[in-house]
């Protein structure tokens, strides 16, 4: 994860009052919102972001964006917080019928890189702005990111009772390295000119992470 700058403290810490976000059902109009927040936050930076430029993005005068959230650094949490959650639901569905674990977790690996891939200013927020603190990602990595990588880490546990992978591994320090290597993919697919799959980085990771460097 690369460090660039510090983000105010109030980020991990305003999600303990309440506010307008935590008290306004979802709706379209909240979702408009989030949407040209992802846009407005990657086409222009967290930092050099106004929340009345998301509010021109969505169509929406600037109050109506405080009736949802609290401030830019709720809008920013908010996309985490969605995020997250989508994964979560996504990868869940996407292995609940699969015993074998080297099929969830090419499963998980694919519908990981599938969905920044879907969506380019998601995912440049999602590597990029949300990776701006340390704080925040300490708060949330306790929590949805911590579930996440559940996920992962139950595949691999499966797979080491089973003896399908090593075990002098602990299953939690593999599932970081996959999802580290999931993300540096993501990452460099921000980064490259080129224009290809995210999606199918996915095999190679996970048949690399599964039989190793080893030539066949």
């Amino acid at each position: 994860m690369n460090i660039h700058s510090v983000m105010p403290l109030n980020v991990v810490a305003r999600r303990s009052r309440p506010g307008p976000s935590a008290d306004t059902p979802p709706g379209p109009k909240r979702d408009a919102i989030l949407r040209a927040a992802i846009d407005v936050f990657a086409e222009r930076g967290y930092f050099n972001a106004q929340v009345a430029d998301v509010a021109r993005a969505a169509g929406v005068a600037a109050g109506t964006v405080y009736l949802y959230f609290k401030s830019k650094d709720d809008l920013l949490v908010s996309i985490f917080e969605r995020s997250m959650r989508e994964g979560l639901a996504n990868g869940r569905a996407a292995v609940a019928n699969l015993q074998d674990p080297r099929a969830r977790l090419l499963r998980l690996a694919r519908g990981h890189l599938a969905r920044l891939g879907h969506d380019r200013n998601l995912a440049i927020v999602f590597q990029v702005e949300l990776r701006q603190s340390t704080k925040f990602m300490e708060q949330f990595s306790s929590t949805l990111l911590r579930d996440y990588l559940g996920l992962i880490r139950e595949a691999i546990a499966d797979g080491q009772r089973e003896g399908l992978f090593r075990s002098d591994v602990k299953a939690t320090a593999m599932a970081k390295m996959l999802f580290g290597a999931l993300d540096e993919m993501a990452t460099n697919w921000i980064l490259s000119r080129r224009r290809y799959s995210l999606e199918a980085d996915a095999d190679a990771v996970v048949d690399l992470f599964i039989n190793g460097a080893r030539a066949r």
